[in-house]
């Protein structure tokens, strides 16, 4: 009787057991499934009325929060979601909210606003009855890099001599909303727009010089009146009429063109010193970012004189004429003079070739990130300017591998091929003689020859430089391919 007793308990004990290890388990399982609280994001977007400029509507777009407190950067608060906010003076605020969850976890964002009288803003920039803004003469005016932390660093433009056209001409804003060009009867020949003879020169400005790379008629890039929107709360001045542009004739509103615009929209910031007013006029595109520097004198005796002649740059660097001038890129050393290899996109000698040959080639890299670049090749071990008396032909090989996706606003199918002097050229590209091969001209998938004719090379005494460009500029898409036999006959 015993027996059976202490197996009845023990049965009793094992069937609570195992009732505890599913309860606990059905209880842990229930705290898994529970859903975890996501951190807070927090963000905004503000706009100031129309009619009453001290009144700020903003939007909250917040995510995963469900508290908010404001700080309008001038002594005010608020817990509203989208508060409405009216400031007291003009200046600049800072915006912070916060926003929280429902574990009290927060997340920050802020951004500074400015708060300005229209009117006060309007007079900044047209003057009582109209403003004329000319390039500033002092320092780079004008310039272009990746974005505005880095502006000015890819190129800039300084009172140098180097375009005097530029610095006479004037931008009038009146205060009635017109905008006149006035170009002092000249225009800067512009790379890549103009017609090729008529680049890199201050061009007369009549209608016979405004001629585009493609044949377009330019002419109402030339001195004209149009009119002007500006909206001060986000600082946009927008030019409106056939060929009004300011900072350069190929900015517009989303992208360099090649045409005149119907219109044309920018950012601005002017700041005020004694004597004088200067204007930041600034475009920013997909990783590039356009700015110029405009000045408005009250006081004219402190406007610098235009340097009218650019000082000799550069060198002139002694002649060779070779009969022997390749470089096959199978290693370091198989070339004749074409030893110097650099610019922007890389040559890797010595690699394997891509279709299987047993001859090594080399590999061309267009590098991401950068919208404009090219590959160069100078004599060695002493650079040289290059007579061609003894070459009619030059070709290259070139393989673009199989599976290289050519797309819109990324590679393109396209390669640029030319001449150019560095040494004593500021803006060599402003002056190449250059072979484009683009379209169903570019094979894709096998090796391929490329021939140009060298007569109009031959021409030219200066050539110290010859660059190869593959997939295409205005984009920062990178790419492989390879090269070999760039040979001189």
């Amino acid at each position: 009787m015993k027996k059976k007793s202490f197996q009845f308990l023990m049965q009793a004990l094992a069937l609570i057991g195992l009732v505890s290890l599913i309860t606990l388990s059905s209880c842990k399982k229930d705290d898994d499934d529970e859903p975890k609280t996501e951190k807070p994001i927090a963000s905004f977007q503000y706009a100031i009325d129309d009619v009453n400029y001290y009144m700020v509507t903003f939007t909250n777009f917040s995510q995963n929060a469900t508290t908010y407190s404001w700080d309008f950067g001038d002594g005010s608060t608020s817990t509203e979601e989208n508060p409405v906010h009216t400031y007291g003076d003009a200046g600049n605020y800072n915006v912070v909210l916060t926003a929280k969850n429902n574990e009290n976890e927060s997340a920050t964002f802020s951004e500074t606003i400015e708060i300005k009288d229209p009117d006060e803003a309007l007079t900044l920039l047209a003057g009582e009855t109209s403003k004329t803004w000319k390039l500033f003469r002092e320092g780079t005016s004008l310039g272009v890099g990746p974005d505005p932390d880095q502006p000015r660093i890819w190129w800039s433009l300084g009172n140098t001599g180097e375009r005097p056209c530029a610095y006479y001409q004037e931008f009038i804003f009146h205060r009635d909303g017109t905008y006149e060009f006035d170009d002092k009867g000249s225009i800067w020949g512009e790379g890549g727009v103009f017609q090729e003879d008529l680049v890199g020169l201050c061009l007369e400005a009549i209608p016979s010089n405004m001629v585009g790379a493609e044949g377009a008629d330019l002419s109402s890039w030339l001195g004209g009146t149009h009119q002007f929107e500006y909206v001060s709360s986000n600082n946009t001045v927008t030019l409106i009429g056939e060929g009004a542009w300011i900072g350069l004739v190929k900015l517009g509103t989303t992208g360099e063109v090649t045409t005149p615009q119907s219109s044309v929209s920018f950012q601005i910031s002017i700041e005020q010193f004694e004597g004088y007013d200067l204007m930041h006029v600034m475009f920013t595109y997909d990783g590039v970012f356009w700015d110029a520097t405009y000045a408005s004198y009250s006081n004219p005796s402190l406007e610098p004189d235009v340097v009218e002649e650019a000082p000799p740059w550069g060198e002139d660097l002694p002649n060779i004429t070779p009969t022997e001038l390749y470089h096959t890129f199978e290693s370091e050393s198989s070339f004749a003079h074409l030893g110097e290899i650099g610019g922007g996109s890389v040559i890797t000698v010595g690699e394997d070739d891509p279709a299987g040959g047993d001859t090594k080639v080399g590999m061309f890299e267009r590098v991401a990130g950068v919208q404009y670049q090219e590959a160069q090749l100078r004599t060695a071990p002493d650079l040289n300017d290059i007579q061609f008396d003894n070459f009619t032909t030059v070709s290259i090989d070139i393989y673009i591998p199989g599976d290289t996706e050519f797309t819109e606003g990324g590679l393109q199918r396209f390669f640029v091929f030319g001449f150019a002097d560095m040494s004593q050229t500021q803006e060599w590209w402003n002056s190449p003689t250059q072979f484009v091969t683009e379209g169903d001209d570019v094979v894709v998938g096998a090796w391929h020859t490329y021939t140009f004719d060298l007569t109009e090379v031959k021409e030219r005494e200066d050539i110290d430089m010859i660059f190869l460009g593959i997939g295409g500029g205005g984009h920062e898409a990178g790419g492989i391919f390879y090269i070999r036999n760039l040979v001189f006959d």
